[in-house]
C-alpha cells in the first residue's frame, strides 16, 4: 500500500526558486517595482486584509517535471487575488498552482527579444524537449485570465482576455488603455522619466483615466501641493504688509502678527 508522504507533491520549500538565467535587461526590474509601488493602494483597498500576492520574476509551478523547474514558467510580473504573499510565517519561494488552486489573475510578460517567446503556442504534445510555449501555458494550462506582453522597444502592450477557454486580443478604450475589470483599472503606455531612464513605461490607471502614482510620485504632488499654499500664504502676507495699521485693525488683524 502506498504511504500518505509518497503521495504528497512538493511544495514551495522544495523546489527550485530560480533556473540559473540572468534578468534579460537593466529595464525590466524598474518596470516591475513601477506596476508594484502603483497598484498596492488600490490592491489594499480591495484587500485591506492583505489576502493578495505579487510576483516578481518568480516561478509559477504548473506541472510535475524532472528536472523541476521545466514545470514552471517565470512571469516578469504576475497578481494573485485571495492569497497571501506567506506561507507559514516566510515569502513563498514560488507558487505552486497544486498547492494553491488559485490561478494569477493576470501575468505580464517584458519582451526583450522579438517577442516569439512571449507568444510561443506550442503545446506539450509537439514541444521538443519537453519546452511548452509560453502563450499555451498561460492560455491552456494556467487559464490566467489577461495576459500583457509589454514591448518597450515598440512602445505598446498588447492584452489578452482569456474568453471560452480561448485568448482573445482586447482592442483598447478611448484612452488607449486595457481594463482589467476585476481590478477596477486600466493598463496601458505611459511616456515619461522614471529612475534616470525616459522610456515608455507600463503603467496602471484608474477606471477614470488617471494614472495611479508611485510612493514617490504622490510624495511630490504632496511637496508642490504644500509648496504652492506657502507661496499663496507669503503672497496674501505681503499684501497685508503693504496696509496701514489703521486698515489691518478695520480687518481684524493685528499688525504683530505679520512679523
Amino acid at each position: 500500500m502506498t504511504s500518505l508522504s509518497a503521495l504528497t507533491l512538493p511544495d514551495h520549500t522544495q523546489l527550485p526558486d530560480s533556473d540559473g538565467t540572468f534578468v534579460k535587461n537593466l529595464q525590466e526590474h524598474p518596470q516591475s517595482i513601477l506596476i508594484t509601488d502603483s497598484i498596492k493602494p488600490v490592491l489594499e483597498q480591495i484587500y485591506p486584509d492583505g489576502q493578495y500576492c505579487i510576483g516578481q520574476d518568480s516561478g509559477i509551478y504548473w506541472r510535475l517535471t524532472d528536472p523541476p523547474e521545466k514545470g514552471a514558467e517565470a512571469p516578469d510580473w504576475f497578481y494573485v487575488p485571495n492569497v497571501a504573499p506567506t506561507l507559514d510565517g516566510k515569502m513563498r519561494r514560488s507558487y505552486v498552482l497544486w498547492k494553491e488552486y488559485v490561478a494569477p489573475l493576470i501575468v505580464i510578460e517584458f519582451v526583450s527579444g522579438d517577442g516569439s517567446e512571449e507568444r510561443d503556442q506550442t503545446p506539450p504534445s509537439q514541444g521538443q524537449g519537453g519546452n511548452v510555449g509560453k502563450f499555451w501555458v498561460y492560455e491552456q494550462a494556467i487559464r490566467v485570465p489577461y495576459y500583457g506582453i509589454y514591448e518597450v522597444a515598440k512602445a505598446q502592450v498588447e492584452v489578452y482576455h482569456l474568453v471560452d477557454n480561448t485568448y482573445q486580443l482586447m482592442k483598447p478604450n478611448e484612452r488607449g488603455h486595457y481594463p482589467i475589470a476585476p481590478m477596477g483599472v486600466e493598463l496601458g503606455i505611459w511616456q515619461g522619466f522614471y529612475l534616470n531612464a525616459e522610456l515608455p513605461w507600463l503603467r496602471w490607471w484608474d477606471a477614470q483615466g488617471n494614472l495611479l502614482l508611485t510612493g514617490e510620485e504622490r510624495a511630490e504632488v504632496e511637496r508642490q501641493r504644500a509648496e504652492t499654499e506657502r507661496q499663496k500664504r507669503l503672497l496674501i502676507t505681503e499684501k497685508l504688509r503693504s496696509l496701514s495699521p489703521e486698515e489691518l485693525n478695520a480687518l481684524g488683524i493685528d499688525p504683530e502678527m505679520l512679523d
